[in-house]
């Protein structure tokens, strides 16, 4: 942040305007390195005209008369206040402070999302793209707003927010290879920002929604009608938000909130999964629906993309008393359930014991029985082919990335985190491919095993987790493990890793201390297990990901197959999976067809995105406007 010397007197709206006016003069110099740069303005260098001149390429709104009457009266108070100083000659001329600054070129690209404007009598710094100066933008509330210092510092934070990160990538993706109109660009920022105006406070539904945005920069440069396309798919069809009360094993009630978001249902029913977990909201059920339904599209079916879920907690809770919170749940949401509409699916906190309560209170009170949940088998014998199809499936998808780099599987150091069904089924298929894992965690830490696991450690850790006990007793039985405390396996040396936890669990520094411990591939087993930090870490170090629309969406497949009745995934191969899905394929092809190469860190996950998408705006543009 660029700060005045001590010293300086003069009025706090001149102050502010000096400053603006000094970062103009520093951008249109790029310094090199450790160049020393002057940070005060002697006398005479002011330069009124600046306060209606854009920075760099910025667009002013147009100024009202009142305005235009306010900044003449500060050039004239300037002018007046300058020959005053002028005439004590004697005066000693403060010396200008020389400071050094490590200048980057970004620096320079920030100014040209930014300009500066009046408001209220003020100079202000605005966004281009959100017309709004800094303190909108501010991540702290009780800044130093009011300061002298308020202009650049509201700069700095500006250009920390959201919002301007957004404007700041759009002006980058300008520089691609495409040649496009560049008010196409806009549009596609007019995205990010409608939805940041909807729902500001939406922090995991507006990143899926940046992310997707940003796969999909060079389809709307094709064709801007995407960008209407775009806008209706990201608000959801149905949103329900309930309350679920329910009675504890003691007599006390106790209420909950429940939601379920049907996404869209363009290309058929939907399908996606129940949550029960504390930090459970309407945010992160829209997230999970938005990915749900590019999943689907991927899928060779027809379905519709749904998510939902609650902010209750099943641990520690008895079977009767989660009995009655999941009938509870079910008297709100069952009048949208049905096979042509929407079924539920498994998720966190959610697995047979949960389906089973749920599809149970939906027997008694739709008075049918056509079909079953996504979950637990018709004839309830226990297991789901859906987690095994989810964990294989990812495991399968790798095989086939390090098939396309004459490369195998088998012998390489993998690092998974989460322990729950679908982490389990990636350890079981890692070891039938003669692969090593080697970590799984829980909410407490991680477990490591320098010796690898085994179908009969697997069989130990379900055991643990089964009686809710932590992993830190697994370590009690084999010495060569060690169980860590409030940490992340992502430290521990691995060639591939399996983020199967949750959300945004890889943040920067962990995908630093990944890179430098020789991983090359992430798959995702998880929605959005990265931050768009780590996610920038990856690329710049060529990591290649698997996105979990992509890797995750044989899970899909199996649901659906299962309800069917013609499932058996048990004996796929990695070729099977394939030859049915062809989602990798899919995924590439997508990728070419819009510029990505293969080798690319970003063409599966550019691709995926830009397949899914294309599938569904195909259906909702031959549907109307409905």
């Amino acid at each position: 942040m660029l700060l005045p010397a001590e010293g300086i007197r003069m009025n706090s709206t001149m102050d502010d305007i000096n400053l603006i006016q000094q970062a103009q003069r520093h951008h249109l110099v790029v310094r090199e390195l450790g160049e020393e740069i002057d940070l005060e303005i002697g006398h005479g260098d002011d330069d009124h005209s600046f306060a209606n001149t854009p920075i760099m390429g910025g667009r002013p709104r147009e100024h009202s008369a009142e305005d235009n009457d306010e900044v003449k009266n500060m050039m004239a108070s300037s002018q007046f206040s300058n020959e005053e100083q002028d005439v004590p000659k004697t005066q000693p001329v403060k010396r200008k402070k020389k400071v050094v600054k490590r200048w980057r070129e970004e620096w320079a690209d920030t100014y040209k999302w930014a300009y500066v404007d009046v408001k209220e009598g003020t100079a202000r710094i605005f966004c281009s793209v959100c017309r709004e100066y800094g303190r909108k933008h501010r991540r702290n509330p009780y800044g130093n707003e009011g300061s002298r210092n308020m202009q650049m510092s509201a700069l700095e934070e500006h250009n920390n927010s959201l919002l301007h990160k957004e404007a700041l990538r759009l002006q980058m993706a300008s520089k691609d290879k495409i040649v496009v109109d560049k008010t196409i660009y806009v549009k596609a920022g007019s995205i990010v920002e409608a939805a940041l105006k909807r729902d500001p406070h939406e922090v995991e539904f507006i990143q899926s929604v940046q992310e997707a945005v940003h796969a999909l920069d060079r389809v709307i440069a094709k064709n801007s009608h995407y960008v209407n396309i775009m806008e209706r798919l990201l608000e959801p069809e149905r949103m329900l938000v309930f309350r679920v009360p329910w009675v504890d094993d003691r007599g006390e009630t106790h209420v909950n909130r429940g939601f379920r978001v049907h996404f869209n249902q363009a290309l058929g029913p939907c399908r996606g999964g129940i949550r029960f977990h504390p930090s459970m909201n309407l945010s992160i059920a829209k997230f999970l629906g938005f990915g749900q339904t590019l999943k689907n599209a991927l899928s060779p079916y027809r379905l519709g993309g749904a998510a939902g879920g609650s902010d209750f907690d099943p641990k520690g809770k008895t079977d009767n008393e989660i009995m009655r919170f999941c009938q509870s749940f079910m008297n709100e949401i069952y009048r949208y359930l049905g096979p042509d509409k929407d079924l539920p699916s498994e998720e966190m906190g959610v697995g047979t014991r949960e389906m089973g309560y749920l599809l149970g209170q939906y027997r008694r009170l739709a008075g049918h029985f056509q079909g079953s949940f996504t979950g637990p088998r018709i004839f309830w014998s226990g297991s789901s082919l859906r987690t095994e199809a989810t964990g294989y499936g990812l495991v399968f998808f790798v095989q086939l990335m390090l098939a396309d780099m004459n490369k195998e599987i088998k012998g390489l150091r993998c690092a998974v985190s989460g322990s729950g069904k679908i982490t389990m089924h990636v350890l079981e298929k890692l070891i039938a491919y003669g692969a090593l894992p080697i970590t799984v965690s829980d909410s407490k830490g991680y477990l490591v095993d320098e010796d690898g696991f085994d179908y009969v450690k697997i069989s130990f850790l379900r055991d643990i987790k089964a009686q809710q006990r932590s992993l830190r007793d697994y370590s009690k039985t084999y010495a060569r493990s060690k169980y860590y405390d409030e940490a992340k396996p992502w430290s521990e040396r691995c060639d591939v890793a399996f983020p199967c936890g949750y959300q945004n669990e890889i943040d920067q520094s962990d995908a630093m201390s990944l890179v430098n411990s020789g991983c090359r591939i992430l798959v995702e087993g998880s929605n959005m297990p990265c931050t768009p930090e780590a996610v920038d870490v990856f690329k710049k170090a060529n990591v290649l990901i698997a996105p979990a629309i992509a890797a995750g969406a044989g899970g899909v497949v199996a649901g659906e197959l299962e309800l069917n009745h013609e499932c058996n995934l048990l004996n796929w191969s990695p070729e099977d999976f394939e030859s049915k899905l062809q989602i990798y394929q899919r995924a590439l092809k997508a990728a070419n067809d819009f510029g990505y190469q293969k080798e690319s860190p970003e063409a599966l996950v550019h691709g995926a995105v830009i397949s899914a998408f294309l599938t569904i705006a195909q259906a909702m543009s031959d549907q109307g406007c409905v």
